[in-house]
């Protein structure tokens, strides 16, 4: 429907090449998946380098404007981590495998190595960043463990910007939340 009525969609596929334990390759016929679309034509990203994302998003939100249709972005990135807490994320995968990628395309790293090599940062500068933001982290982890839960009635609350205020079903579709920014 999206490119038969050719919307200005973006539609983006974040492929960390692991679904739950199984990697891309023992999963899927095909791991071209932003060739999936048919007739939604597609990218495939660099989604580990903060400057390739901005390009592609840049490109893709042109296509779109120019009345064009939709487009689809496969961000090809990594999960350092388990897919969920039952999942320790080391039985699929080595420890070497995770530190290599780590160690050679982690998102901020790069940007970070970019920055100083470019002498848009100093390595100061940057150092200073990191405590402010992990501040910044702890004490909104502070503010929210310590503040009491919100009452269910405004689980709704904040979905959207919007004017007036309207109904979001719940889980159970009696169940009504109004949603108000």
């Amino acid at each position: 429907m999206a490119a038969l009525w050719k919307l200005p969609c973006i539609f983006i596929c974040e492929n960390n090449r692991y679904g739950m334990g199984t990697s891309v390759e023992r999963a899927a016929a095909s791991t071209d998946y932003y060739k999936r679309g048919d007739f939604i034509p597609g990218l495939r990203v660099d989604g580990m380098d903060i400057l390739c994302v901005r390009e592609a998003t840049k490109f893709a939100a042109a296509y779109c404007r120019s009345g064009k249709g939709p487009i689809l972005m496969e961000l090809q990135t990594y999960r350092y981590h388990g897919h969920s807490m039952s999942d320790p994320g080391v039985s699929y995968r080595t420890r070497e495998e995770i530190q290599e990628v780590r160690s050679k395309s982690d998102p901020i790293m790069l940007l970070k190595d970019r920055m100083v090599n470019s002498n848009l940062a100093s390595v100061e500068e940057l150092k200073e960043v990191d405590v402010e933001v992990r501040k910044d982290i702890e004490d909104a982890a502070q503010f929210a463990t310590a503040g009491p839960e919100p009452p269910l009635e405004e689980l709704g609350y904040h979905i959207y910007c919007n004017d007036p205020p309207f109904e979001v079903r719940g889980a159970s579709q009696w169940i009504k939340f109004k949603s108000i920014s």
